[in-house]
């Protein structure tokens, strides 16, 4: 017989992909921006080398593995753009406002986001309220993710322990970070990014427990993470 999970004392859910469906809209926005700078790559090739980083780390990785400087005020534009398409097209996951609020835990956010895309990302989803005063971005660290950096803050700004905390990620950088913080980790693949492949075998490769794909589920996904 073997003993029950012991309840994490905090979830920490990832936003993009996790906590709204944004994925689709911002690396389609992310390749055309690339395909301007020359490189020749579609969408899966951009969700694969990029989902779940920063926009910082993107640019230090295209420099270094392809060559490319993008020209002063490139971040900027894509931010821009990406924002105005939100505005248009972003929407909150399916059940994920009434699986929150069905928690008896503490929760926060902590994602690869900007504050200002993340804050406008959950204002527009109406998830706003539900994580005020609780909501981290990799600007507050040095390193974002795969690093630990962002979770290991959150985690120190709820007051909680690492080994307390449960993560809920979408990407390998994610995963990778929240093990490499030393916290349980469940990837979820709910996202329109992910489009037929649900079973997410990489997120397994990189640490994940478990992997689900509807946030109905959440409340026993947690219970035995």
């Amino acid at each position: 017989m073997t003993d029950a999970p012991t309840p994490p004392d905090l979830v920490i859910f990832d936003c993009d992909g996790v906590l709204v469906d944004s994925e689709p809209i911002s690396l389609a926005t992310l390749t055309r921006g690339l395909n301007s700078l020359g490189l020749d790559l579609d969408v899966e090739t951009v969700r694969a080398r990029f989902a779940g980083t920063s926009m910082v780390s993107i640019m230090a990785r295209i420099a270094a593995d392809d060559g490319v400087r993008a020209p002063e005020g490139f971040v900027e534009a894509i931010k821009a753009e990406t924002l105005r398409a939100f505005e248009a097209e972003l929407s909150a996951m399916a059940g994920i406002a009434e699986a929150v609020r069905a928690l008896r835990l503490p929760v926060c956010v902590a994602s690869s986001s900007d504050p200002v895309r993340l804050r406008r990302s959950l204002d527009l989803t109406g998830l706003l309220p539900l994580f005020e005063g609780r909501v981290f971005s990799s600007a507050e660290v040095a390193r974002g993710k795969p690093f630990p950096d962002l979770f290991l803050h959150a985690a120190a700004r709820m007051g909680t322990a690492p080994a307390g905390c449960l993560v809920i990620e979408d990407s390998v950088p994610g995963v990778q970070a929240a093990r490499a913080a030393g916290m349980r980790v469940v990837g979820f693949t709910g996202g329109g990014h992910w489009g037929h492949d649900r079973a997410g075998a990489d997120l397994r490769a990189a640490g994940a427990t478990t992997v689900f794909t509807a946030h109905a589920d959440l409340g026993r996904i947690i219970a035995t993470a």
